[in-house]
């Protein structure tokens, strides 16, 4: 490639038919063609070889083409076609120097180039400029008339061919004048357009449809110079806005955009040099395809590489962006404007194509980030749903206006948002989105409202459970005949309460009256259910609570003392109260009786456990007894509330007897042992026997003091072991027994004494001592005596205590 301070040239196709693809391209960047859009214009030239062609063009445009040196002979200059940038000429004009026809280097091959390139210039020239001599004008076999030929043959192998300008440059104008020669030379060329064979569509078409002609004469460059120039000079002049209109192409049609034509020319002589018919109309859409997608390419790498908008997706990724809609908009509408401007002058069907393409794929490309923002904008919402609801809850707000206010609040908040991060290009749809946050709030009061109903009903029967649970159980311990009615007023009483402060509780909800009965029915046969589940709990215990019953009323007396058997009681009468009150707290705990139903189970239960005798039917002289408790259920009693069926409770009553009976046989033995221990003094006659036969004896110590005083003595002596050794506390339980203790005891109490005697009389005297010694003696039996009463006393009422407890205790097993 030549270049120049004022212009650049290159050899855009060689003398083999090669196109210069990558020439062109640095051509185009040299002189800046890509940024002129539709404004620029291409000059060709063509003629006989050595006819001043290239002399012509550098003088015309200031080129710097190739020129023929005249000393060395007519040879060829030019060879294939040559491409320059016309200086000082706007708007941007190139110029292309054809390789001349005619010429004997290339021979009988002159005719294949000769109409490639000539297709070639017609199909991107807007005007182009045919060289010929003066005396040619008006001869039938003149050098133009085969060029003529060739242009208007190629012609028609365009299927809608662009409005060309044709100028005939005559060269070494005669003195004839131009008026003279350009009619005749117009006649010429309409003859040979009417001869040139045309397809039926353009049979009639006039030449002026295709071509503009423009006739120009100049003087002879080597013998007028300076006229020469002074001519072309003028004719430069007429180049200056070629294309606007007036100008010598200022009708010109199909134009390439700039950015285009280099792609564009090297298609169109790939149809050429393959010999194909050009279609301009098809190759302008291919080019502006081609050209447009790359274009579209560019601006979407462009926009993949953009610093504004890796920032923004990747601030995206972490959290919502303030303004994204419009951040993320004007980056778009950037791209899709320079695309605009770049493909402002391809074709536009194919250009709007492209630009939806390129739209769509950076829409692609940028709605990942845009389904993040609204996914940051869902879930942040949501959880500050979540807040304001629990703290509209915590503030006293009733749940549906609670639910409802924030819903609404958050539902506008979540719009707003969106609506600020919306592309306006893209015009999304962010429905879906709103569709799961509607959902994901609903799901959430959904579930808030299951946990706030479930801990409300929590609550109140816990504290049903409270209030009823321990009341109704010391009320059946307690069983008689007002307790299933004091426990129907306590489950009435509390339940009541329950079902008001639940429904109180509920008002906030806004239940539907179905769903809302359901659950203050639900409460209300929670309470009935404690009740009863506590009543079977216990009839599981009626046992136990029978026998502590028994035991109570047994054991002791009306001021809740326990009782000594000491043979004044009535056992028998104690037992059958204490076994009626038992029988009583099993007919009470046999059903449940909350409603107002009536039932014979306690005489049912006494008649057969208690009055066996009224079983008794005598029947053709034999007596036949019949047994009530012989059934699983209880007349008048549905089995549900039914606790103890007739046969357990026959079967606890046999258990329960059998388990009491060691306890009265205990009283009874207890009773005979207490009476035994009240009669150890002889008999009434044994008494009067002993005053009889003793009487003598009786009267001789009445005669002889010393005989009462030694009596009073061993009265004293007897009366201090019988109350050290506790004899009547021993021989309480048995004679056997009894002497055995006494024997083991007899001598350490005896030395006792003597020991006590003793110290009494090594103790000093001071007035007589005789008489205080005995006093003393007589004062230490005294204390023996008083101590050994005291003792006595208290050892009695041990041993009356552990006689109780042995015979109310269990008897041991072997």
């Amino acid at each position: 490639m030549a270049t120049s301070d004022e212009c650049c040239s290159v050899q855009l196709i060689d003398g083999d038919g090669s196109f210069n693809d990558t020439g062109i391209e640095s051509f185009i960047k040299e002189v800046k063609l890509h940024e002129c859009g539709l404004s620029y214009a291409v000059v060709s030239i063509m003629g006989p070889q050595s006819s001043g062609k290239s002399t012509l063009l550098n003088n015309l445009f200031y080129t710097n083409f190739r020129e023929m040196d005249a000393f060395k002979g007519r040879s060829q200059t030019t060879k294939g076609i040559w491409m320059a940038k016309c200086a000082g000429i706007e708007p941007c004009t190139i110029v292309m120097d054809l390789e001349g026809t005619d010429g004997r280097e290339r021979g009988e091959d002159d005719t294949a180039f000769e109409k490639q390139s000539a297709l070639f210039a017609l199909a991107v020239s807007d005007i182009v400029l045919i060289n010929m001599w003066c005396h040619d004008i008006g001869r039938e076999q003149a050098a133009n008339k085969p060029l003529l030929k060739t242009v208007f043959q190629v012609m028609m192998r365009l299927f809608s061919p662009r409005k060309t300008t044709l100028m005939f440059v005559i060269r070494d104008k005669t003195r004839t004048p131009l008026e003279n020669l350009g009619p005749v030379l117009r006649e010429d060329i309409q003859k040979i357009w009417d001869s040139v064979p045309k397809p039926q569509a353009h049979k009639e078409t006039p030449l002026s449809e295709f071509f503009n002609v423009e006739v120009v004469a100049l003087s002879s460059y080597e013998e007028k110079e300076e006229q020469f120039k002074e001519q072309v000079a003028n004719l430069r002049q007429r180049f200056n806005h070629s294309i606007a209109p007036g100008g010598l192409a200022g009708d010109r049609r199909g134009v390439v955009p700039a950015s285009g034509f280099s792609f564009s020319a090297q298609q169109i002589w790939k149809v050429i040099k393959e010999n194909k018919d050009l279609d301009l109309p098809a190759h302008k859409v291919m080019v502006a395809t081609v050209r447009c997608e790359e274009i579209a390419n560019e601006k979407f790498t462009g926009f993949t590489a953009n610093e504004n908008w890796c920032l923004l997706e990747e601030a995206v990724q972490s959290g919502p962006v303030a303004g994204f809609g419009k951040k993320l908009n004007s980056i778009l509408c950037t791209s899709l404007s320079e695309y605009d401007a770049e493909a402002t002058y391809f074709d536009e069907g194919v250009r709007s194509a492209k630009r939806k393409q390129l739209e769509e794929k950076l829409l692609q490309l940028v709605q990942p980030a845009y389904l993040s923002m609204l996914g940051h904008l869902r879930s942040g919402t949501l959880e500050k749903f979540k807040e304001a609801f629990e703290e509209a809850l915590n503030g006293g707000e009733g749940f549906s206006l609670a639910a409802r206010n924030c819903t609404g609040s958050y539902m506008a908040l979540f719009d707003e948002r969106c609506a600020d991060a919306n592309v306006e290009l893209a015009n999304w749809d962010c429905s879906k989105v709103r569709d799961k946050l509607r959902r994901d709030i609903d799901t959430h009061v959904a579930s808030v409202r299951a946990a706030k109903l479930l801990e409300l009903t929590s609550s109140y029967e816990a504290k049903l459970n409270e209030a009823l649970a321990g009341p109704v159980e010391a009320l059946l311990d307690g069983a008689n005949n007002e307790t299933w009615p004091s426990i129907k007023k306590l489950l009435q009483r509390e339940t009541v309460s329950a079902v008001s402060g639940l429904s109180s509780a509920l008002s906030g909800f806004e239940m539907d009256a179905e769903d809302k009965e359901k659950m203050l029915t639900s409460l209300q046969d929670y309470a009935r259910g404690v009740v009863e589940a506590k009543a079977r709990e216990e009839a599981g215990r009626v046992l136990i609570r029978m026998k502590d019953r028994f035991s109570t009323l047994f054991s002791h007396d009306s001021d809740s003392m326990p009782r000594v058997w000491t043979g004044k009681e009535d056992i028998r009468a104690i037992t059958k109260t204490a076994r009626s009150a038992s029988l009583k707290l099993l007919s009470v705990m046999a059903a449940i009786r909350l409603d107002d139903d009536v039932d014979n189970i306690e005489n049912t239960l006494t008649s057969a456990l208690v009055d066996t005798k009224s079983n008794a039917v005598v029947t053709d002289k034999s007596i036949t007894t019949f047994d009530p408790l012989a059934s699983s259920t209880w007349e008048q009693v549905p089995p549900a509330k039914t606790l103890i069926t007739p046969v357990q409770c026959k079967s606890l009553w046999r258990q329960f007897r059998a388990e009491t009976e060691y306890s009265v046989t205990q009283a009874i033995s207890a009773q005979e042992a207490s009476r035994r221990n009240n009669n150890w003094m002889p008999p009434p006659w044994a008494i009067v026997a002993l005053v009889v036969l003793g009487f003598n004896e009786f009267m001789t110590l009445l005669r002889n003091p010393f005989y009462l005083g030694v009596l009073f003595v061993g009265y004293l002596t007897v009366k201090a072991l019988w109350v050290q050794l506790n004899i009547s506390g021993e021989f309480q339980h048995g004679v056997l027994p009894g002497l055995l203790s006494i024997s083991t005891k007899f001598l350490p109490t005896v030395m006792n004494l003597l020991t006590k005697l003793a110290e009494q009389g090594q103790s000093p005297t001071t007035n007589n001592p005789q008489t205080n010694s005995g006093a003393a003696a007589f004062k230490s039996f005294q204390n023996g005596s008083s101590s050994s009463n005291t003792s006595s006393s208290a050892s009695s009422g041990v041993t009356a205590s552990g006689n109780d407890i042995d015979y109310s205790s269990p008897p041991k097993e072997d």
